[in-house]
C-alpha cells in the first residue's frame, strides 16, 4: 500500500509566481495605509495617490483604495473605463465592426 503525501496549502502558494507591484493596467506602485492613519492625513495621501495607488486597510485587511489623479484629463479617463454604459456602447460597436457593419476611419468622408 502506498501513502500519498498531502502537500500543504503553504507549499502550494509559494509556487505561484509572485504578482510584483503596482497595477497591471498602469504599472503604478500601490502603497498600503490603516484606515486610522489615512484619516488623520486624507490630504497628504491623495497627493500621494496621484503617483500610485493607496490600499486602505480595516485591522489589516483591505478595505478600500485611494486613487489620485493629476489632471482633469485623468479623472475623465477613470471615469469613462469604469462607465458601464460606455463599456456595453464600446462592445457593442465592436461587435457590430467584427460582423461587418462597422466603417472604418479610412472610409470615412475628410
Amino acid at each position: 500500500m502506498t501513502s500519498r503525501v498531502k502537500r500543504s496549502k503553504s507549499s502550494q502558494s509559494s509556487r505561484r509566481p509572485k504578482r510584483r507591484g503596482g497595477l497591471p493596467s498602469t504599472g503604478r506602485p500601490v502603497r498600503q495605509a490603516a484606515l486610522a492613519e489615512a484619516k488623520d492625513v486624507l490630504s497628504r495621501f491623495l497627493r500621494l495617490a496621484e503617483s500610485g495607488e493607496i490600499v486602505i486597510t480595516r485591522h489589516g485587511k483591505p478595505a478600500g483604495v485611494l486613487i489620485g489623479f493629476e489632471t482633469e484629463d485623468d479623472w475623465f479617463e477613470y471615469r469613462l473605463e469604469h462607465h458601464p454604459e460606455f463599456l456595453r456602447r464600446v462592445a457593442e460597436a465592436r461587435a457590430a465592426f467584427k460582423s461587418g457593419r462597422g466603417v472604418r476611419l479610412e472610409d470615412l468622408p475628410s
